[in-house]
């Protein structure tokens, strides 16, 4: 059975510059992308400031609903709350939401985050789905990590396949390795999926693309998404257990750009 995912930081549904409403151009791209389960953070359930200021262009519905539309199952993990509304992380599914949990994982009171789980209904297993945005500072990652390994390991089966995805925050890439080590996840880019650069195959071709015996995954790195039109910083990511990846790609560009400061990445799955 294939799967196609998308992981997305929306922004809030506004523009990186300006902060100009871009819900409707964003349901319109998430619909481009055909994925069949959507993994979005910074999910705005509700802002009655944006709402009364852009009426025109700012959606009734909350924007995991919205975004949904009649094609997908929506789920909201409610995280920021202030007195005008609230923002999170949500899970958008073709699949049948069998059930969903919101853990909170704040480190302190200035950066609200959690970790949605769901269960989806699929034709061939349950599949176990984690929503994850993690703290920008490193010390409070690497707690929230420990807590999502223990979310995980408390809330699906040893066996069972999952997907973990969403803004990671990990810019040096120091949580990885702890994943892999105690899930059994691998990276969506860890076989380098996507088109490879001359570079690679050189390095290939000469056996210098595993730097080290004592770091064989040193060398294994997520892809750049950040920031959207020109990405440089590896923040987002997709982490998978008892899935093949057949394609992998990040979408990025000026158009991109518009809509969020993260570009998405998009990947087509085989449930193993």
């Amino acid at each position: 059975m294939k799967i196609r995912i998308a992981t997305y930081n929306i922004h809030k549904g506004v523009s990186s510059f300006g902060s100009r409403p871009r819900v409707h151009a964003l349901k319109q791209a998430l619909a481009l992308m055909e994925a069949d389960v959507f993994f979005l953070q910074e999910v705005q359930g509700r802002h009655d400031l944006m709402a009364a200021r852009h009426s025109a262009h700012w959606p009734e519905q909350s924007q995991q609903d919205f975004l949904a539309g009649d094609s997908h199952h929506a789920a909201y993990g409610m995280n920021a709350v202030y007195d005008h509304g609230h923002h999170g992380n949500a899970l958008l599914s073709r699949f049948a939401i069998a059930s969903q949990s919101n853990q909170d994982v704040s480190d302190h009171a200035y950066e609200a985050r959690g970790i949605l789980h769901c269960v989806l209904h699929t034709p061939e297993a349950d599949v176990h789905c984690y929503v994850v945005h993690l703290g920008l500072f490193g010390g409070g990652r690497r707690r929230q990590t420990a807590a999502l390994i223990e979310a995980v390991r408390s809330s699906s089966p040893p066996d069972a396949p999952l997907i973990i995805a969403g803004d990671f925050n990990d810019w040096g890439n120091r949580l990885s390795e702890l994943l892999r080590e105690r899930l059994g996840v691998t990276e969506i880019f860890d076989e380098r999926i996507a088109v490879h650069s001359l570079g690679y195959y050189l390095r290939k071709w000469v056996g210098r693309e595993q730097t080290s015996k004592t770091h064989p995954t040193a060398s294994i790195k997520p892809a750049r998404t950040f920031p959207a039109a020109l990405p440089w910083l590896r923040l987002d990511r997709i982490y998978l257990r008892g899935f093949a990846v057949e394609s992998a790609q990040v979408l990025h560009g000026p158009a991109w750009a518009k809509l969020s400061d993260h570009a998405p990445i998009v990947a087509t799955l085989q449930l193993k």
